[in-house]
């Protein structure tokens, strides 16, 4: 069996169970032993009833069907199959949802072995959906580590747990392309014994070094990557120079605000640089709030005032619209010579081709749009300068299209996504970087509170009240549907789209309640972010997908549902969907658990709206033992690595990917072992290496 295997080389995995799969992401072997556990779950001794606690954990208990067990219809879809069990030590309720096969399943007086969680309820200790396990299996289980995947309605972990057992037995593992004398130096596992490993380890111990060596392999092909663009994209000649303009300034002096000291050094940064000998190629990182829109407006008018044209690129089309408006308003309010063309995939054919002439002919001055502005048969009259966010980093490819045009603009990469320098070195290698590091005085700070689940009605209320006061808001869910298991001890989830009914239900009628998440198709998802950001929806529920693409002033409050699911400097993130306006703007998270650990957490969020700070204290409290949060934000979405909680492995990495890279372009001959490591890059790494996003 080999990675580009299709998932059905599987024994017993058909077309069918292929398409649930498919909903997964997972095509391929490869696919699948990529697909890895959101968590574990360790399987502790079976313990008496009268030692079990209503504390949502998973236990094991050996005990006796003593009453015939009754299903119960509650409505339709809905049926609960209930039956008492005891031992020597007491008694307690077995509860089944939606599985009325289990009445025929146990027999009163025979003993099970019964494994699930365990929850108080109408005072009653109860054990939620157990399963009935074989002395032989919990004997071959007990004490190890059970992985929970990420899963979907049809598909179960347990399903995905023998697939996975079947393909890591099949495999053909080569030989690893991480030299010998590289694992040895970093205390790296081999890459079979680390799939194995971060699958079904024996120990947290085992599991901790095979993800450092998954971790770290993923960062050092990332920066390797970085190397190759950053020897790719050498400083280029300026051959237009342009000239400093009074204008810039009396604009400034216009502006119903003072910049800060941070927005003054970065104007400064970005003029020296449009105007000196060399291309600029800048990154200007940050906070939320901080200003960085108006230093690219700065950015816009110089290029314009020198006669040529100006880009800017935005992740959505919604975006890219909310953008076009408002320099729209800029030229009213301020009078600039700005001449604005939108070009995004939502207009009519006819209203492309205007567009595409516009900017052919040089009767535009600023082109905004989607990613989609830079390809095809979009051409340039005099394009000087394109400013791009993080989500959509200007690399090789981009150039080259370009560059076939006869076009070789200043390139402006603007991130939101505060990180430490020492990381942003790492990451953006082959961008000058500014930082902004400086809020605007006139910014109210968001209000931030950390509840539990018990605030929920008065955060409801608190939603309806901002709501009739002509505002609006966002509910966050880490899930976009119910899982139809139980995952162990670990607490429900809350999912955008049973989430979204509760909350019609919870809220007044008159609140216009929506949903939106990464599964939808972009015509629906651009819909609804229009339809919120013109006020036809009051609150809108979502996944994290709304961590970029739509501007909402009149957005008052963020709710975050399972807050301890997610990384501070993501919640940062979703933080900054609101206070985008005048008003008073407040975030509310509420967390499942009461664990000291993670009540630290959050709380710095309460305490501050600092991003920098935040991302920093992200490091510091989440460390090692917290390996499993969700991903964060933006272009960096490795499947197990972090930038944050795993800085430590991303700079070992960075010194390895270092020594290779020099290896590999000092004109000498490699080892052999070095030699495995390119041919495993350019077969299998360089092809999909994405400049785009890179």
């Amino acid at each position: 069996m080999h990675f580009d295997d299709p998932i059905t080389a599987l024994n017993g995995i058909g077309d069918k169970t292929a398409a649930l799969y498919h909903k997964l992401d997972i095509h391929t072997i490869n696919d699948l032993v990529t697909h890895y556990p959101r968590d574990y779950e360790e399987w502790r001794d079976i313990i008496k009833i009268g030692e079990l606690k209503a504390n949502h954990q998973t236990h094991a208990i050996h005990a006796m069907v003593i009453s015939a067990p009754q299903t119960i219809h509650i409505r339709k879809n809905m049926s609960i199959t209930t039956a008492r069990v005891k031992d020597e030590s007491g008694a307690c309720d077995i509860t089944y949802f939606n599985m009325p096969y289990m009445k025929n399943s146990l027999q009163t007086g025979k003993q099970y072995i019964f494994r699930g969680r365990v929850i108080l309820k109408n005072n009653r200790m109860t054990m939620e959906q157990p399963k009935i396990i074989s002395a032989k299996e919990f004997m071959q289980n007990v004490h190890r580590l059970a992985p929970v995947y990420p899963a979907t309605k049809g598909l179960s972990i347990a399903a995905i747990t023998k697939a996975m057992h079947l393909a890591l037995e099949g495999l053909d593992f080569e030989n690893d392309y991480i030299p010998e004398s590289m694992r040895v130096k970093y205390g790296l596992s081999d890459l079979k014994t680390a799939v194995y490993e971060i699958h079904f380890p024996q120990s947290f111990q085992d599991m901790v070094c095979a993800r450092k060596r998954l971790v770290f392999e993923e960062f050092l092909f990332f920066i390797i990557g970085i190397l190759v663009l950053k020897d790719m994209t050498v400083q280029e000649v300026n051959d237009a120079p342009m000239m400093r303009i009074d204008a810039c300034q009396d604009f400034i002096d216009r502006l119903p605000y003072q910049l800060t000291n941070a927005q003054k050094k970065v104007w400064a940064q970005i003029e020296n640089d449009m105007c000196s000998a060399r291309l600029m190629n800048r990154l200007v990182q940050g906070d939320v709030g901080s200003g960085k829109t108006i230093v690219a407006i700065l950015a816009m008018f110089l290029c314009i005032m020198n006669h040529h044209q100006a880009a800017f690129m935005a992740p959505t089309e919604v975006l890219a619209k909310q953008h076009y408006e408002s320099v729209l308003e800029l030229i009213e309010q301020y009078g600039l010579p700005f001449k604005p063309v939108l070009l995004t995939g939502a207009l009519t054919a006819r209203e492309k081709r205007r567009a595409k002439e516009s900017i052919a002919l040089g009767t535009c001055n600023v082109i905004v749009g989607t990613q989609a502005l830079l390809q095809g048969d979009v051409d340039f009259y005099d394009l000087r300068l394109v400013i791009t966010d993080e989500q959509h980093r200007f690399g090789v490819k981009q150039r080259e299209t370009l560059a076939q045009k006869g076009i070789r603009p200043h390139i402006l990469v603007m991130s939101a996504t505060p990180i430490p320098r020492t990381l942003a070195l790492i990451l953006y290698g082959d961008l000058d970087i500014s930082v902004m590091d400086e809020l605007p005085a006139n910014r109210l700070p968001i209000k931030n509170c950390v509840v539990n689940t018990d605030y929920r009605k008065k955060a409801y209320e608190f939603i309806a009240k901002e709501v009739a006061n002509g505002r609006q808001a966002y509910v966050i869910c880490p899930m976009v549907e119910a899982n139809d298991e139980i995952m162990g001890d670990q607490p429900v989830l809350e999912n955008v789209v049973e989430y979204t009914e509760k909350l019609r239900k919870a809220l007044p009628d008159t609140v216009r309640v929506a949903f939106l998440h990464g599964q939808m198709n972009a015509k629906a998802k651009n819909y609804t972010m229009e339809e919120f950001a013109a006020h036809h929806i009051d609150v809108l529920v979502s996944t994290t997908v709304i961590e970029v693409g739509i501007n909402v002033p009149n957005a008052t409050v963020m709710l975050v549902e399972n807050a301890e699911r997610f990384g501070l400097a993501q919640l940062h993130q979703l933080r900054g969907r609101v206070g985008r306006g005048t008003e008073q703007s407040y975030c509310i998270f509420i967390t499942t658990t009461s664990q000291n650990d993670t009540m630290e957490r959050l709380q710095v969020l309460n305490k501050s709206n600092d991003g920098f700070f935040i991302s920093s204290e992200d490091m510091r409290l989440r460390g090692p033992g917290d390996l499993f949060g969700i991903r964060q934000s933006g272009q960096f979405q490795f499947q197990l690595g972090d930038i944050y909680q795993d800085a430590g492995i991303l700079q070992e990495a960075q010194c390895c990917a270092t020594e290779l890279y020099s290896d590999y372009i000092d004109g000498g001959k490699p080892s052999e072992e070095n030699q495995r490591f390119w041919r495993h890059y350019e077969d299998n790494i360089a092809a999909d290496v994405d400049f785009i996003n890179i």
